[in-house]
């Protein structure tokens, strides 16, 4: 069966950094589309963010690129499956350089917490209680 995916493109300042912040997260990169230029993050199955130079990324653009350490650019939300993974993936991007964003969010049947990666990316993690999910 068809999965569709879901590729993030993101501009980064330094590749090379931005590829060891996520490969401290537990996170692969993909060589098969890595380059000097780019690097090519596995989040799962069908999330893959794809982290470009500023250069590279403004191939693909004829806007202006946003300073994300100044201006949202967008909100990216990943589930986990607990409200442990959620501060483990949160605590582990805090001590790979990131920072925190926003308060801890704890309503009982949702949690999450949210961190800025090395180029002011917002990455926020959040937990759902399963069985109050409708489906």
């Amino acid at each position: 069966m068809y999965q569709q995916m879901i590729f993030v493109n993101l501009p980064v300042n330094d590749v090379d950094a931005s590829k060891k912040f996520f490969t401290e997260l537990g996170y692969t990169i993909n060589p098969q589309f890595t380059t000097d230029d780019c690097a090519c993050v596995v989040i799962s199955d069908t999330i893959i963010a794809m982290l470009l130079s500023r250069k590279r990324y403004q191939d693909f653009t004829k806007k202006e690129i946003a300073d994300s350490t100044k201006t949202s650019e967008v909100l990216l939300c990943l589930s986990a499956e607990s409200r442990e993974k959620v501060d483990e993936l949160v605590d582990n991007a805090l001590a790979a350089g990131g920072t925190v964003s926003g308060e801890t969010q704890d309503y009982g049947t949702m949690y999450g917490r949210a961190f800025d990666d090395l180029d002011g990316h917002t990455w926020e993690v959040m937990w759902m209680d399963p069985s109050q999910v409708q489906g």
